[in-house]
């Protein structure tokens, strides 16, 4: 089936990321990631409205540790195609990418990193595929089953997102700040949409989360947190204390239902993008997990 997709120029990119630029072809989109370092893989997963960009920092730790850091951008964000039709972004249909996407860069064992949409997306791949994943680190996220109550930082993000027409990408970043971010920062994460129409994918995905059990997405994610239950292999959940829309609290819980988990773990001072606010420390945080798992 043909993808009506917007391609963002690649211009917009330049001086971004050090990192030769990859891409792979799946269902008629040119999806982008990054690859670098040779050692153990460990995939990162981003949310929305961010981009592989997000994890740089993260990325710069784990190769000076020797691990192998690969970052792919979802369809509809960073470099990867944006279909333009709002309603083509579903759960499923991003997990199917990020299949294709392990698959074609053929990982074995590998840790999944996860934050934000990331971890609904990255969570699920990992217990579908256990012989491509066997360690996960969880940074401030969470499985919808569209059951219990939501987050009063949650609702408002919602509520705010189905009254605009055109997300404020550059908007929604300044005011995710915990600590201060550099013009060029906050620039970085509005290259990816240089008008409206890129803008699809992350108007759509905070209006697909789950809200009833019966709502696309919840059944699976219900699947999803229920094999977490079972999942005996390391696991890290690393939440930042000043995110309003995932509080310590779930980190807490998701602590507690993962057998292989620790205590949960926290980063001071660090809002909802805590690689951005933070990433030296969450570099730090996951390395220090592989080290001791490996």
């Amino acid at each position: 089936m043909s993808v009506e997709a917007l391609r963002t120029p690649d211009v917009r990119f330049d001086g971004l990321l050090p990192w030769e630029p990859r891409y792979l072809d799946w269902d008629g989109l040119r999806l982008h990631y990054v690859d670098e370092g040779d050692g153990p893989p460990v995939m990162l997963f981003h949310g929305e409205p961010t981009w592989s960009y997000l994890y740089r920092k993260v990325i710069d730790a784990l190769l000076a540790a020797g691990y192998r850091a690969i970052a792919p951008d979802l369809p509809g964000f960073g470099r990867s195609d944006k279909p333009a039709d709002r309603s083509w972004y579903t759960y499923d249909r991003h997990v199917a990418a990020m299949a294709a996407a392990a698959e074609h860069l053929g990982l074995e064992g590998a840790a999944a990193v996860v934050q934000d949409w990331g971890g609904p997306i990255g969570l699920r791949l990992a217990v579908e595929h256990p012989e491509r994943f066997s360690r996960l680190s969880i940074l401030n996220t969470a499985l919808f089953t569209g059951s219990g109550r939501m987050s009063e930082g949650f609702l408002a993000w919602r509520a705010f997102v189905e009254q605009v027409e055109v997300l404020p990408v550059g908007t929604i970043m300044r005011r995710s700040m915990a600590r201060p971010w550099p013009d060029d920062v906050l620039a970085a994460y509005e290259a990816p949409f240089p008008g409206p129409e890129y803008l699809a994918g992350a108007h759509r995905f905070p209006l697909i989360v789950p809200t009833s059990p019966d709502d696309a997405g919840a059944a699976a994610m219900a699947a999803t947190l229920e094999a977490l239950g079972r999942w005996d292999r390391p696991a890290q959940v690393l939440f930042s204390t000043g995110d309003p829309i995932f509080p310590t609290r779930v980190g807490e819980r998701l602590a507690a239902h993962i057998p292989g988990a620790g205590l949960l773990q926290t980063i001071e001072g660090a809002g909802h993008f805590l690689q951005e606010d933070a990433g030296e420390e969450v570099g730090a945080a996951l390395v220090a997990f592989l080290d001791a798992t490996s």
